[in-house]
């Protein structure tokens, strides 16, 4: 057909996202895939979503953060997101819809978990992401939370971290070292693990 003849070539590189030097040993390619879902939990997912969202946003990529009113805008700064490419979204009590609509739209798309959610509009969600080129991100809480009733094709758990800075009794937080654990499905299946310095 013509039309196949005349569509632009996408180039491979083009189907990515940067990462943060520090999550390359976490993703197969050293690199984030378009058309992607990963669940994020444990006690530092949030650090963890800023720390994905930082390299791509700073390259000139937009993220959605969906349901998610605790969120920390001073923390996502600090964590090299620019406020500019953030839109802060509350679904209300349309979320497939919202979280929908968005896909395409944004590249990364970060949802907060605090509801319970069909395993159908999950699937069709992680269908729409990997048509419209978006990466879909679900924050899940403690390792291992069942909220997300389908399989992720990667899950990212913050195992445990460390503190620094503290002395006997003076002195402040200077720095996290977060362990990261990161498995799941198809080129993603290899466990692979990192130390994140936030």
């Amino acid at each position: 057909m013509v039309a196949d003849r005349v569509r632009p070539v996408v180039l491979a590189r083009e189907h990515t996202l940067p990462l943060a030097a520090s999550l390359v040993g976490l993703f197969p390619e050293g690199v984030l895939r378009r058309g992607i879902t990963i669940t994020v939990d444990g006690s530092g997912a949030a650090s963890l979503a800023f720390a994905l969202a930082a390299a791509p946003v700073h390259s000139g990529s937009w993220v959605a953060f969906v349901d998610l009113p605790e969120l920390n805008l001073a923390a996502a700064v600090e964590a090299g997101v620019t406020l500019e490419r953030v839109a802060c979204i509350c679904s209300g009590d349309q979320w497939a819809a919202t979280v929908a609509a968005l896909l395409g739209a944004f590249d990364l798309v970060m949802v907060g978990m605090g509801r319970r959610v069909r395993a159908t509009d999950v699937r069709q969600l992680g269908a729409r992401a990997r048509e419209r080129g978006s990466v879909l991100v679900a924050l899940r809480g403690a390792c291992g939370n069942a909220v997300w009733p389908d399989a992720p094709d990667l899950n990212l758990c913050a195992a445990g971290s460390q503190w620094s800075g503290l002395g006997t009794g003076h002195g402040h937080l200077r720095t996290r070292v977060l362990t990261v654990r990161a498995e799941g499905r198809r080129s993603f299946s290899r466990p692979r693990q990192a130390e994140l310095v936030l």
